[in-house]
């Protein structure tokens, strides 16, 4: 139970953690985003951007959330709810802002790719090959 809950807390500031060095890397890639990061003025290629580097964070927040908790599947699906939960409003509130094809990507796609990035942890008795 501890390790589980071990587990939540590391993904959730992993999910964090990438999503803040994704933003950065964005600012310095794409020319224009600082900008439009002000004024919530985004280009397609920005708001792709923003969806990958979400993507990035999910997956990596499960794989964390996964190497800690151990056995434990449920770390997973508590982080993936977690994350749905604490994100919808963030969203709501956000609505007329963005398209709505933004919102359905990423919090579509947020839970999935959590549990995603749990199961790619390898099982601890797992044989390394050579």
């Amino acid at each position: 139970m501890i390790k589980a809950a071990m587990g939540v807390i590391a993904g959730f500031l992993m999910w964090f953690a990438v999503a803040t060095l994704g933003n950065m890397l964005v600012r310095v890639l794409l020319p224009g985003y600082r900008a439009a990061e002000a004024a919530l003025a985004f280009t397609l290629s920005m708001l792709l951007a923003r969806l990958a580097v979400g993507a990035l964070s999910s997956i990596g927040a499960g794989f964390v959330c996964a190497q800690v908790a151990g056995r434990s599947r449920k770390a997973t699906y508590v982080l993936a709810l977690l994350l749905v939960v604490l994100f919808i409003p963030v969203h709501y509130a956000l609505r007329a802002r963005f398209p709505l094809w933004y919102h359905l990507a990423f919090l579509g796609t947020l839970a999935p790719l959590v549990i995603a990035g749990g199961a790619l942890r390898a099982p601890r008795n797992a044989v390394m090959p050579r």
